[in-house]
């Protein structure tokens, strides 16, 4: 589950990424009370677009990478923009800067004053990824240099969409770094690998954020050619997009919310023990993240792990401490079975459903998802059964490495309880 921005203590990666963003913000603004604003019509337009874009987004959705995606293309097409009706501008990379800086600062005195939360991390990394833009691209043009290395003909394009690759890249160093420093504000056992978040956020970048990036580019060719009346039409497809990507994040949502719900079935009615289900979910995706899984892939995890024991809702006497591992292999087998039969019925999807069916099959017959589920469950089963504390569940999951659980999944699962201090996970 990725962490919420801004929670917590600020880790020094996030401290830096603040300061870095105030330093740059400080320094366009001072350049540009100093020179002047220069096409300040264009500036108006552009800032309106930011801030509008800033006023009509929502709290952040779980698993939402960008709530405010047409002041992110506003700002782009800002950076990247060369011509204003066929008109070279002179705004420069600074200005940019400035102006997204104080659209964002107008935008949030009325969500302040309606009580909501300024993402001070997100503000941070958009003046940073804007800059970078600005940046790579303003002086390249100003100079003549863009034009001398793609032409003036149909090739141009290319340059703005180099520069926009280059800002995706950037955007998701600074997202991924962002996660991780809340990551570890939570606590060290919840420290994922930052590989694996980079991977998750390039990999993001083909939903919303080509819409982003393409909206951008096209909204800053269409001002050159036809003025600043442009973003007004060429804007309007992304809030479209916005407004669909909400309706299926409120789906995703509810659905989750579903098997969060489902999950504790199992331990109001008494056949696991309180926050079970909980505690195999954030282990198994802590370990998950430790083997490389991101993206749907680390979801799919998730929600099995939430929903594994959902099954044990058709036995008639519930087993001593949930552990269905003392019970015959078809006994297993069964639950698992059932357990996927109710997976499949609550929208969850059927890889889900597929991982929950897979968990009592021998291990070397598992998908990576549902071999981290089995042990898992295991470790906190004998961490609940007061086997001698938490290394001495690991060294009976070692012990088992041979036919019950995968070597690489239990030294992983080892890895993760040694950040965290090898708290005893079944213990509460």
């Amino acid at each position: 589950m990725r962490a919420p921005y801004g929670s917590g203590p600020l880790a020094p990666a996030a401290l830096a990424v603040r300061g870095a963003a105030l330093l740059l913000a400080l320094v366009a603004l001072a350049h540009t009370l100093v020179h002047g604003i220069a096409e300040p019509g264009l500036a108006l337009v552009f800032g309106l677009l930011v801030a509008a874009g800033e006023l009509v987004r929502r709290g952040v959705a779980a698993g939402e990478r960008e709530p405010a995606p047409l002041a992110a293309a506003g700002a782009l097409a800002y950076a990247l923009l060369g011509d204003s009706a066929g008109r070279p501008t002179t705004h420069g990379a600074l200005q940019v800067i400035a102006v997204v800086v104080v659209a964002q600062a107008l935008a949030a005195v009325p969500r302040r004053a309606c009580g909501r939360r300024t993402d001070a991390d997100r503000a941070a990394r958009r003046i940073l990824t804007v800059g970078f833009a600005a940046v790579c691209f303003q002086p390249l043009y100003a100079s003549g240099q863009a034009e001398r290395w793609f032409g003036d003909g149909p090739y141009f394009p290319l340059f703005p969409l180099t520069v926009l690759a280059l800002t995706a890249l950037c955007d998701a160093v600074l997202a991924a770094l962002l996660v991780r420093s809340a990551a570890r504000a939570e606590g060290p056992g919840a420290l994922p690998p930052y590989g694996s978040l980079l991977v998750d956020e390039v990999r993001a970048l083909t939903g919303t954020g080509v819409a982003i990036g393409a909206t951008g580019v096209v909204t800053a060719l269409g001002v050159a050619v036809a003025g600043p009346w442009a973003p007004a039409v060429l804007c309007g497809p992304l809030l479209l997009t916005q407004v669909s990507a909400r309706r299926y994040t409120a789906v995703r949502t509810t659905c989750g919310q579903t098997m969060a719900s489902l999950a504790r079935a199992t331990e109001i009615a008494g056949y696991t023990p309180p926050g079970h289900a909980r505690r195999v979910a954030a282990l198994a995706t802590a370990v998950g993240r430790e083997l490389g899984l991101t993206g749907p892939r680390l979801t799919v995890l998730e929600h099995a792990a939430l929903m594994h024991d959902i099954g044990q809702l058709s036995l008639l006497d519930p087993v001593a401490g949930g552990a269905t591992a003392r019970l015959p292999a078809a006994e297993q087998r069964r639950i698992a079975l059932l357990g996927g039969a109710v997976v499949r019925r609550t929208g969850a999807g059927p890889e889900v459903a597929a991982v929950v069916e897979q968990q009592a099959d021998p291990y070397r017959e598992q998908p990576l998802a549902a071999r981290i589920v089995r042990t898992v469950n295991a470790y906190d089963d004998l961490c609940g059964e007061s086997v001698g504390g938490p290394l001495r569940a690991l060294e009976q999951l070692r012990l088992g490495t041979g036919h019950d659980h995968q070597p690489q999944v239990v030294e992983a699962l080892g890895r993760v309880l040694a950040r965290g201090g090898l708290t005893q996970s079944g213990a509460g």
